[in-house]
């Protein structure tokens, strides 16, 4: 066995007693990382290549700061963004949202269809809509100013000329695209004020702008986000919100049918947890 990998086990220990969750990949990754190679090559690196960096990576992750901090990327879908303190750190569960956007794009009758992605943070919906949807045009929108700085180096680095940024607040943005939008998409703060986070990595890292939402509840931002698809949104244009695994019902309530909403539907992620609604506004 190779230095690297003797050492990567002695990591994964460390790891492990520190509660990390997964902690044989995150001592591959930071190896991976440090070194230069891919996960899979890391038997390849000479143990007269080892670099003692390795272990401050390890010290970081011990103490529980975010691997995608320590390594400065996220993988979400088919994308590596950058990511760093300042920017929520983009979820698998919100990967389900944007497959879910992606095909009902890719179902509609409109050659170059028009998307909004409310509190972008990274990019990461909006950036996997442009690359999986031909001719999208994606307009983010993000009010904060540090997660708008990373949003600009990954939507610069990946957007392919179709996704514009707009420094703007979700509740009163683009007036210029009323009623022209045929999907509007969103992971809002919907955290209550009084749920703090269990794990440090959320905790005390992600932003509090991007976590806890507002009101009694923590939906005051979902509820902005329904009254600005339903400005936005054409006949027939759908919304999709992510939410709290036990909000589900309560999101629902907010797309009322008096308020043009039909086919009001929860979904699930993967663990088979509430996720995200969608809902489909007035008639086609």
């Amino acid at each position: 066995m190779s230095l690297l990998l003797d050492e990567i086990a002695l990591a994964t220990a460390r790891l492990a007693e520190a509660g990390v969750p997964s902690p044989r990949t995150d001592a591959e990754e930071i190896a991976a990382f440090v070194h230069g190679v891919r996960r899979s090559e890391l038997h390849l690196v000479k143990d007269s290549d080892f670099d003692a960096l390795f272990w401050e990576g390890i010290a970081r992750r011990e103490a529980r700061e975010p691997l995608q901090h320590i390594t400065g990327r996220a993988y979400f879908r088919y994308l590596s963004l950058e990511v760093g303190p300042g920017v929520f750190i983009p979820r698998p569960e919100t990967e389900v949202l944007a497959g879910w956007a992606i095909d009902r794009l890719r179902e509609m009758d409109v050659a170059t269809p028009t998307v909004v992605d409310l509190g972008t943070g990274s990019g990461a919906i909006a950036l996997s809509i442009a690359q999986e949807v031909a001719l999208a045009r994606v307009h983010a929108v993000e009010v904060d100013p540090d997660a708008y700085a990373w949003a600009k180096r990954n939507i610069d680095e990946l957007g392919q000329g179709r996704v514009t940024l707009h420094p703007e607040d979700l509740a009163d943005c683009l007036p210029e695209l009323e009623g022209m939008v045929d999907m509007v998409v969103s992971n809002p703060p919907y955290i209550p004020p009084d749920a703090v986070p269990r794990d440090p990595e959320v905790r005390d890292y992600d932003p509090p702008i991007a976590l806890y939402g507002t009101g009694a509840d923590g939906l005051d931002q979902v509820r902005a986000v329904e009254r600005t698809a339903r400005r936005l949104l054409r006949p027939g244009g759908f919304v999709a919100v992510e939410h709290a695994d036990d909000q589900g019902p309560a999101v629902y309530l907010i797309f009322e049918e008096e308020n043009g909403w039909r086919d009001v539907r929860n979904h699930q992620d993967l663990s088979r947890r509430d996720r995200f609604v969608t809902a489909r506004f007035g008639q086609e």
